[in-house]
């Protein structure tokens, strides 16, 4: 694998013009062959890599990451929660993933010596409307297995969270935060140290069965599948897993797979507690959601650098990697507002996407929300903070897609693809139980 990777360092370093000339440098270095490509080196890419290598260590792997960088988008700009598994449908993949995901994030966080604190969760009720949807999260937390859930009323409300105010809440004391990015470089290492290798700076633009007639003919028929990026790089392998979140509708468009479920990109911005106010929280603080909306809406999240994250809003981001106000892509917008699923949403949703609009343009909107629950925090206690892209996949009928989308290719190339085209949130807490569904998928699809 090093003798690989030096390959494609020299491809890059000679072939700095055209594609034309790095296609043929490629040829004559003859190209990398791998007998499993993963697609996208965030969270759950990275996991289902390293899973794969650990059950098949006599085969080849390799993960393409279009950034320089690991874990850059979705997985590096996040909350850091450790979700433990309340909000989930009893019986669904996302609950029994999220609850197995918890107690593996915690027992591999311990085993790698990667810090993490087990600081709990309030859901707080703060209205009396509120106290029978929280009762009823606390029935659907016990039917989902979640460890020591118990319902606390005002006086235990102040005694855990001192600044905050509430009528009823559901204690959760094993919901942690962590960083997940330092969680994905371990997989990363792991993935590596396992014999496999990784690609960055290599953008998948096509994905095409070779051609026996073709110079690389022995290869062709061994890995048929090639794979190749913006540079016009290439490598051959036998299987593809793509797991391209912010992009896994056009990679699966690419391989002659349906359009949908569609990615609808949504922001989410961050205010931050000043430093000298960040004790008015000690652990998450959170909102009984409201099922009539499609998101948790504002929350207190403590980071692990000692920071505290409020918020985030949800709204329509014009670029799918825009993590500023302002950023914006021609493509990405019409392909968003374009497609009838993202007006059926809207419409139904109309009054809470204009008031995350104006929430998102004026901080004493999002302070007011805050002070629901810490009525002492004030405008002059936040400044704007970070922000994250969400991948949402939403259906022509305007649904959110709420579970595990897996699905493959059209024609010869059908059979050995592997698109995960739907992670949904909790997608971090939950990586290592999804990389087992994953790692198991494959071996039933593609017989290895």
């Amino acid at each position: 694998m090093a003798a690989a990777a030096a390959a494609l360092l020299l491809l890059r370093r000679r072939a700095g013009g055209g594609g034309g000339g790095a296609a043929a440098v490629w040829r004559a270095q003859r190209p990398l062959t791998f007998d499993v490509a993963v697609v996208g080196a965030g969270i759950v890419g990275l996991a289902s890599a390293r899973e794969l290598v650990r059950r098949h260590p006599s085969l080849t792997f390799a993960v393409l990451e279009k950034e320089k960088e690991l874990a850059h988008h979705q997985s590096g700009h996040n909350s850091g929660v450790i979700h433990s598994g309340i909000y989930y449908t009893p019986g669904s993949l996302k609950a029994k993933l999220c609850v197995q995901g918890a107690a593996l994030c915690y027992e591999y966080c311990d085993q790698k010596g990667i810090p993490y604190k087990q600081c709990g969760k309030l859901i707080v009720a703060i209205e009396q409307d509120e106290i029978p949807r929280l009762k009823a999260l606390y029935e659907r937390g016990l039917q989902n297995n979640v460890r020591g859930l118990k319902l606390i009323g005002a006086k235990e409300i102040q005694a855990k969270e001192p600044f905050c105010r509430g009528l009823m809440a559901l204690d959760s004391p094993y919901t942690g935060i962590v960083n997940y990015k330092q969680v994905a470089q371990s997989y990363a290492e792991d993935f590596q140290e396992a014999g496999g290798t990784i690609l960055t700076d290599f953008e998948v633009t096509n994905m095409e069965m070779a051609k026996e007639s073709s110079s690389e003919s022995a290869d062709g028929l061994k890995y048929p599948v090639i794979v190749r990026n913006s540079k016009g790089e290439e490598i051959y392998c036998r299987h593809i897993v793509t797991c391209a979140g912010l992009y896994s509708d056009r990679l699966s468009e690419i391989s002659g797979c349906s359009p949908e479920p569609r990615i609808v990109p949504f922001r989410g911005d961050y205010l931050v507690l000043k430093p000298e106010k960040c004790y008015m929280v000690k652990g998450n603080i959170y909102p009984v959601p409201n099922p009539r909306f499609p998101f948790l809406g504002f929350h207190f999240t403590p980071r692990m650098d000692g920071s505290v994250w409020l918020g985030p809003n949800a709204v329509l981001a014009f670029k799918r990697e825009g993590y500023k106000l302002f950023d914006f892509s021609t493509g990405d917008f019409l392909d968003a507002v374009t497609y009838s699923g993202l007006w059926k949403l809207v419409l139904r949703n109309l009054s809470y996407g204009l008031s995350e609009m104006y929430r998102a343009c004026f901080l004493s909107a999002q302070v007011k929300q805050l002070q629901k629950f810490i009525p002492e925090v004030t405008i002059n206690d936040v400044l704007r903070g970070p922000s994250g892209v969400r991948a949402q996949a939403l259906d022509s009928d305007g649904n959110l897609v709420d579970d595990f989308v897996f699905d493959g290719g059209s024609g010869d190339i059908g059979s050995r693809i592997l698109h995960v085209r739907n992670a949904p949130s909790p997608a971090a807490t939950s990586s290592l139980a999804i990389a087992k569904m994953i790692a198991d998928e494959v071996k039933q699809r593609f017989e290895l």
